[in-house]
């Protein structure tokens, strides 16, 4: 059985704990691979690998820190066929959608190569007589990231290219459920030319996300993942003096307003609910439906739930493919299953979907709830799976009350021909990124990702500016250089701006 190791100063490295954790195909349930759990001297070997080589990376030029990405970039480009079907292999999402991911996350990179106009300081001159001041930000030293499974590629790539073009180096911690695309990530990296050391990942579980968390070598901390664990890192980073930014849970309402094209709508309310088998922070999962919209746009979407093909992520027609874990299936299932006790009416229920040929594969079919109530366990939890609740509200007014009242702000959408009503909708809505007619308003690289309330932890949103912030801390310089002319002196006087 082939053993997915970690990646220490430009290196493989094997692990030696003697820990080992499941890396199943999910089409097939069957477990092909094992991925080696770090120990804490593994863990400490990997920041000493970054701290060693952030004595040069950080002073390198931006040229030579935008060469080696530009290379990347290009090395990215060339395998990105080869990444995605690590990704399929081990996550389960078809072909296309990996492809998606890869395309995402380079994205990032592309914006990491624009690093020099990026890290431009400001500079006031003859703020007082011959004075001048200048603003500039610099790298923090070794900063991490602890990456979900559900985008194995794209999250990492979120954080490394931008923390490492800003002269960081870094310790990447990504699933142990899927951890082969981010472990080529690194090989890749290292063949674009990024110095030893630069870019390490170490393979785990909770030890090697605590020592992480605990080390005082490390100065910052990424995450994405669930919003009980995404406030366990920020409290116990903040404990140990780090600087965090920990992307949470969500709940995306997508509002349909009756001058909506309902066509329209439901067409991408099955985009955005159903693919990746739901299981992304973006996804919609609840649809509210506006006055007396309700029942034709929910015979819509189930006409076309019912028409979606799902199957291994390898086959070409396969439109959704299956979850990460039989558990998780199983987890999702029940949301289904307990739904109608709760008051909830199942329209379209996929719990006993199966694939033939593929009976232990980790298949779920679609399934969509209607006029859920918001005291339901479907409503009120962050299911992670194919489900898409509808919830009905009578006017514009109700529906926001609803969707602010959630404890999670991280995308909503709104369906509508109104300008008006959108733009009300934009401002009033709680939520970090809002979509108009838009059901999956992910930012393009160059604007920051993240969400409000119980979605985000920390200051910053993720890449764009807030991403350069993050992996930089300023310095103001202010300078003086003495005429030839001036007569010097003693002045004891506070300074002043004369």
């Amino acid at each position: 059985m082939k053993t997915i190791s970690h990646w220490i100063g430009g290196k493989p490295v094997e692990g030696t704990s003697g820990r080992f954790g499941p890396v199943y195909d999910p089409a097939t349930g069957a477990q092909d691979k094992q991925v080696a759990f770090a120990t804490t001297d593994e863990v400490d070997g990997a920041v000493a690998a970054a701290k060693a080589a952030f004595e040069s990376w950080g002073a390198a030029s931006l040229a030579k820190r935008t060469a080696v990405l530009f290379k990347y970039r290009e090395l990215l480009d060339a395998r990105r066929d080869e990444i995605a079907a690590l990704i399929t292999a081990e996550h389960g999402k078809v072909h296309s959608d990996a492809l998606g991911e890869v395309a995402r996350g380079m994205e990032i990179v592309e914006l990491a190569c624009s690093i020099p106009q990026l890290l431009k300081g400001e500079l006031s001159t003859q703020v007082s007589t011959r004075v001048d001041v200048a603003s500039i930000r610099q790298p923090l030293g070794v900063v991490a990231g602890i990456t979900p499974f559900n985008f194995p590629a794209m999250v990492p790539m979120w954080m490394f290219p931008v923390a490492i073009a800003c002269g960081n180096t870094f310790v990447l911690k990504p699933s142990e459920k899927d951890p082969s695309a981010s472990y080529r990530l690194a090989e890749l990296a290292s063949e674009a030319g990024l110095p030893d050391g630069v870019l390490n990942v170490v393979q785990g579980d909770k030890v090697a996300v605590d020592r992480l968390l605990e080390h005082p070598d490390i100065a910052a901390v990424s995450f994405v993942g669930s919003t009980p664990i995404a406030k366990y890192i920020q409290m116990k980073g903040i404990e140990h003096g780090k600087r965090v930014q920990a992307l949470g849970g969500a709940k995306n309402h997508m509002l349909v307003l009756p001058d909506a094209d309902l066509d329209f709508a439901a067409d991408q309310a099955i985009n955005a609910a159903y693919g990746s088998a739901g299981e992304r922070c973006m996804a919609v999962s609840v649809v509210v439906a506006v006055g007396d919209t309700g029942d034709e746009l929910v015979g819509k979407i189930a006409e076309r739930a019912k028409g979606l093909k799902i199957g291994p992520g390898t086959d070409p027609a396969s439109e959704m493919g299956p979850l990460i874990t039989r558990e998780h299936r199983d987890k999702v299932a029940s949301y289904v299953s307990g739904a109608a006790a709760q008051g909830a009416e199942v329209v379209v229920d996929g719990t006993a979907y199966s694939v033939p040929g593929h009976e232990n594969g980790f298949f779920l079919g679609v399934s969509l709830l209607d006029k859920v109530p918001v005291t339901a366990d479907a409503y009120q939890d962050e299911i992670f799976g194919p489900v898409l609740c509808v919830v009905r509200a009578d006017t514009y007014d109700d529906a926001m009350k609803l969707i602010n009242g959630s404890r999670w702000g991280n995308g909503t959408a709104i369906f509508t021909r109104d300008g008006g009503a959108a733009r009300r909708f934009q401002l009033e809505v709680q939520a970090g990124m809002v979509g108009v007619n838009v059901p999956i308003p992910v930012p393009v690289g160059y604007h920051s990702f993240g969400g409000w309330k119980d979605s985000l932890f920390g200051d910053h949103h993720i890449y764009g500016n807030d991403g350069i912030a993050f992996y930089t801390q300023g310095k103001v310089i202010t300078t003086r250089w003495p005429d030839p002319a001036d007569s010097g002196g003693i002045n004891l006087g506070f300074p002043s701006h004369s």
